[in-house]
C-alpha cells in the first residue's frame, strides 16, 4: 500500500512551498578556453578549438 497523507494540504501552504522555485532558472556558466579564448563549458570539449584539458579529442572541420 502505497503512503496516504493524513490531512489534506491548504491552497496557502500548498502555494508557499511551491513559490519558493518559481522564478528560479538554471543559470549557465562559461569558462575561457586557454588555446583559443573563446567561450566554453567548463568540463567540456572546446567547439571551435577540439581541445580538452590541452588534448586535442575532436577534429574540427576548417570552413
Amino acid at each position: 500500500m502505497p503512503a496516504v497523507p493524513k490531512r489534506k494540504i491548504s491552497k496557502r501552504r500548498g502555494a508557499s512551498r511551491r513559490s519558493m522555485s518559481w522564478g528560479l532558472k538554471p543559470k549557465q556558466q562559461f569558462v575561457i578556453c586557454p588555446n583559443c579564448g573563446a567561450a566554453t563549458r567548463p568540463h567540456h570539449v572546446c567547439p571551435s578549438c577540439g581541445l580538452y584539458r590541452g588534448e586535442k579529442v575532436v577534429e574540427i572541420k576548417e570552413e
